[in-house]
């Protein structure tokens, strides 16, 4: 018959011009086929996942935000305490969004910046070289935790982690009653209880720092599952919150139990 069915003429034609068993896309030639089979494959930058570059830059980013508003803080401590209550909500705000705000993040870790500031010069002039020890302290802390953890001696278990819960909230009840003890009774617990002896605080301390180690440990454990999962990019800002808040927990915490040692001391 002649013409037939178009559509079978046509592929008639296209396998006249090919090789038996090989089919050719008529939209590439050859050496493009060859070039997009030897290219790399795409990155998380391409594909728009996390990866461990967006963690850095991004927690980068937001501590330098503190480190630039502590100095603020520093010349100006009647900024400490508006710092502090704006940090807290943000921090709140942020700790339950579902999607990371950047800005919300940025102005977290500028208002801790003031706060830090403003306690940090607080406790320098009782205690002079206190804050580079505090400094020095925190970054021990967190380098330490990050090889065991990378080196598999720190991980995390429902266990403990159900413990760390529960520890938790015993430690923010005892932060917000000290507070109001110290704001309307003029009585901080931290200093003046005392335990066989042993103030308070450093009991407190010690385990608020060992509470922050096994937050560092989650922190670590959660990043490193979202990049292994190929969560969205914008969740390294989550990331770097964590992580900012936990490192200026540890620093406070290591600030008090620095002062009050030296206050024994002196």
């Amino acid at each position: 018959m002649a013409g037939g069915n178009p559509l079978l003429n046509d592929f008639g034609k296209k396998n006249a011009t090919t090789a038996p068993g090989s089919y050719q896309d008529p939209r590439y030639s050859p050496e493009q086929l060859e070039r997009m089979y030897n290219a790399p494959a795409a990155g998380p930058a391409r594909t728009g996942r996390m990866s461990y570059d967006d963690v850095v830059m991004r927690t980068a980013l937001v501590l330098g935000c503190v480190v630039v508003a502590s100095v603020a803080g520093w010349f100006m401590p009647v900024l400490a305490l508006p710092g502090a209550l704006v940090g807290l909500v943000l921090g709140l705000v942020n700790s339950f969004k579902r999607e990371p705000s950047p800005v919300l993040i940025i102005l977290y870790a500028l208002a801790e910046g003031l706060f830090l500031g403003g306690v940090s010069g607080i406790f320098e002039s009782a205690y002079p070289g206190v804050v580079v020890q505090a400094v020095i302290g925190t970054l021990a802390v967190f380098g330490s935790v990050l090889v065991l953890y990378k080196t598999g001696v720190l991980r995390s278990s429902p266990r403990v982690t159900k413990f760390f819960m529960v520890a938790m909230m015993a430690y923010a009840i005892f932060a917000l009653v000290n507070l109001g003890t110290s704001l309307i009774g003029g009585y901080n617990m931290r200093t003046d209880a005392t335990i066989a002896g042993i103030p308070l605080g450093l009991i407190v301390g010690a385990v608020a720092i060992l509470l922050a180690v096994y937050s560092f440990v989650l922190d670590f454990e959660n990043i490193t599952d979202g990049v292994a999962r190929g969560i969205p990019q914008k969740a390294a800002w989550s990331a770097a919150f964590g992580l900012t808040v936990t490192l200026i927990w540890t620093y406070v915490e290591i600030l008090r139990l620095l002062s009050i040692i030296r206050s024994m001391s002196d």
